[in-house]
């Protein structure tokens, strides 16, 4: 990721008047603590090190064509053929979708260290669960992206989900046990019903920590700081060059940051009393973001976000984020 080495204050305020806590971050050297690695081992194995997950959804490869041969001209052959291209496709689709129940159990324990008392000491203290974090939303941000463009996700899930239900391939039980019953893929299925489904998932959670801990203002100041530090680090890269990807990385969490904070603030991320400068987050995106992330960075700020069309949300902000997204 580069140098991610940043210190800011009053560059992602509003009029630099109010001021956001210095902190820093390094998330080139971070190294665990022995109090990290004995209790948030699991949290380690939570992330995607070798982007497998990744991977595997950017080169997912539809049923389509089997299946609409299946439903065209349906016959045992056919029908058997469009199973046997089913079965490792739903395979795939599932393990996407318990890694996004394994956040659920490993976010709160990330948010409980960095948001629980002194944020911006926490964040110090603990360099690699912030980093952790922001490799975490970073995956949202680049999972959903790839979501969105496959299209035939829930084309194959729909399909399959119609075997089921007629108790078609009785014989076939890997597949029917490994999905344990017809209420997990009533789960599996809304979950890629949603167009973001790991921003969903990551939102919720964090909305629920944030209930249950009565923490709305730690967390908020935490989202705020991460989406400062990233903006710092690309509004920087000129005086301290970093290589593209670092730059993409930082505009990525700086969104998903920013988002998050908009929908578990009560104010949210386009009011005057955000310590997130807007403007400046959008004009960095448009001057730093790379071809293939820019329109989706604007895209997820327009429509991901609770506030943008609140009526105290300034014109000249929203026609910025509408006008380009």
């Amino acid at each position: 990721m580069g140098n991610f080495l940043s210190q800011f204050n009053d560059l992602i305020n509003k009029d630099g008047d109010s001021k956001v806590p210095d902190v820093q971050l390094d998330f080139e050297d971070a190294s665990m603590t022995d109090e990290d690695l004995e209790s948030y081992s699991n949290v380690l194995n939570m992330l995607d090190p070798t982007g497998e997950i990744l991977d595997q959804l950017r080169n997912y490869q539809g049923c389509g064509d089997y299946i609409r041969q299946a439903i065209g001209t349906p016959g045992p052959e056919a029908e058997t053929e469009a199973w046997n291209h089913v079965v490792p496709a739903v395979t795939k689709l599932k393990m996407f979708y318990q890694y996004s129940t394994s956040i659920e159990t490993s976010l709160p324990q990330i948010l409980q260290t960095l948001c629980i008392g002194d944020v911006n000491k926490n964040l110090e203290r603990h360099q690699a669960l912030a980093r952790i974090l922001c490799q975490l939303l970073d995956f949202v941000f680049e999972f959903d992206s790839l979501k969105m463009k496959t299209p035939q996700i829930q084309n194959d899930f729909s399909y399959y989900r119609r075997c089921l239900s007629r108790g078609k391939l009785s014989n076939e039980v890997d597949l029917k046990s490994a999905m344990n019953e017809d209420e997990l893929a009533n789960h599996v299925s809304m979950f890629y019903a949603y167009p973001t489904p790991m921003l969903k998932t990551v939102t919720e959670v964090t909305t629920q920590f944030v209930a249950k801990n009565r923490v709305g203002r730690s967390v908020s100041e935490c989202l705020a700081t991460l989406a400062g530090v990233c903006y710092h680090s690309v509004s920087n890269s000129k005086k301290k060059p970093q290589r593209p990807e670092t730059t993409a990385f930082c505009l990525r969490v700086m969104v998903i940051s920013i988002i998050i904070y908009d929908h578990i603030d009560p104010q949210g991320a386009f009011s005057k009393s955000s310590p997130i400068n807007l403007k400046n987050s959008v004009k960095a995106i448009q001057t730093y973001g790379n071809t293939n992330d820019t329109p989706n960075l604007m895209s997820a700020l327009r429509y991901n976000t609770k506030h943008l069309n609140d009526p105290t949300t300034p014109k000249s902000l929203k026609t910025l984020i509408t006008g380009t997204a």
